[in-house]
């Protein structure tokens, strides 16, 4: 596992607080359903950098920092 540094994440956890809402841009996981443009809410993010998400087609699946991309709707 790669750790981050402080700075880093810290600065995930104040761009991506609980309840941002976020759009899929890229997501590396040959097993999941999303797609592109799919749309979700951030939970939260964990010590990892993950971006945990509840997306509205039902899925719970973390973003990865460093792999896969969201984005932030205005």
């Amino acid at each position: 596992m790669n750790l981050l540094s402080r700075e880093i994440l810290v600065g995930l956890r104040e761009k991506y607080p609980q309840g941002t809402r976020v759009e899929l841009l890229r997501m590396e996981d040959p097993y999941t359903d999303l797609l592109p443009g799919d749309l979700g809410t951030v939970r939260y993010v964990d010590d990892a950098g993950t971006i945990h998400c509840q997306w509205d087609r039902g899925s719970g699946l973390g973003v990865v920092y460093g792999v896969d991309l969201v984005k932030i709707v205005e």
